[in-house]
């Protein structure tokens, strides 16, 4: 008897790794696209000739390589290829998720105008309460939502943003339109809980673990153009460092 078991064991293990890496290649080669669901445990089981827990097993190897992702009541989803951006690199999220063959889009949710605080008076060299244009933004690849984009701009660059459509593709094309040049962006990375907008906005659970990233951006000449926080959902964005660079990761 256990040596039925070590041998069936042995057999489905085997039988997993090569269901993973037939659907590894499908997904390679274009078979299944990225965003789209797979089909069924019970039809790849099926189609494969094998149990639902082999299924599983392969679907579980993929998934750890971030090639695809569970979500609940949709089954399993393809995503697209990983691809970095280094800090050191200057790029807006709309440039490094073209370049890397991912088609970014987005929102902007809501446009206030409230009182600066005081480490905000500091960092934009303002008076205490002065007025700054701030709004929250919901940001997608390849139509899913992946990230919360909180900004708040420096009152030398209100006006051109004030402007900007809901739907604006990059406010780093708006604002290079306007003769402003984003040259640099500082980040500070940490763990966050969604508040409740966040979980409205990215469909996730209250107190999920997000990812946050603050941001200060700024010209070449050094004059401070945004503050901001942006938090990604859970499985969506890792940051790497590599060889001493802090790159991103589409998932």
């Amino acid at each position: 008897m256990w040596g039925r078991d070590v041998t069936e064991g042995s057999r489905d293990s085997s039988r997993t790794a090569q269901i993973s890496a037939d659907l590894r290649r499908r997904i390679s080669e274009g078979g299944f696209a990225a965003g789209t669901r797979l089909p069924s445990e019970a039809m790849l089981s099926a189609e494969y000739g094998t149990t639902r827990s082999v299924i599983r097993g392969a679907l579980a190897r993929l998934a750890r390589l971030s090639l695809v992702v569970s979500r609940p009541r949709g089954g399993w989803i393809v995503q697209a290829a990983h691809q970095t951006q280094g800090f050191a690199r200057m790029q807006s999220f709309t440039e490094w998720a073209s370049e890397g063959g991912r088609v970014p889009g987005g929102a902007i949710t809501s446009r206030t105008v409230g009182p600066a605080d005081a480490r905000e008076a500091q960092q934009f060299r303002i008076r205490l309460g002065e007025p700054l244009l701030r709004f929250v933004r919901l940001r997608t690849l390849d139509g899913l939502p992946v990230m919360i984009e909180r900004s708040v701009w420096a009152p030398w660059v209100a006006e051109v943003i004030t402007v900007v459509p809901d739907d604006v593709r990059s406010t780093t094309v708006a604002l290079a339109e306007a003769g402003i040049r984003v040259a640099s962006t500082n980040h500070r990375i940490e763990a966050a809980a969604a508040t409740t907008e966040d979980a409205a906005l990215l469909g996730v659970r209250r107190s999920s673990p997000l990812l946050q990233v603050g941001r200060t951006t700024t010209t070449r000449e050094g004059r401070l153009v945004e503050i901001g926080v942006d938090r990604y959902r859970a499985g969506a964005i890792a940051f790497e460092i590599e060889a001493g660079q802090t790159v991103r990761t589409a998932l």
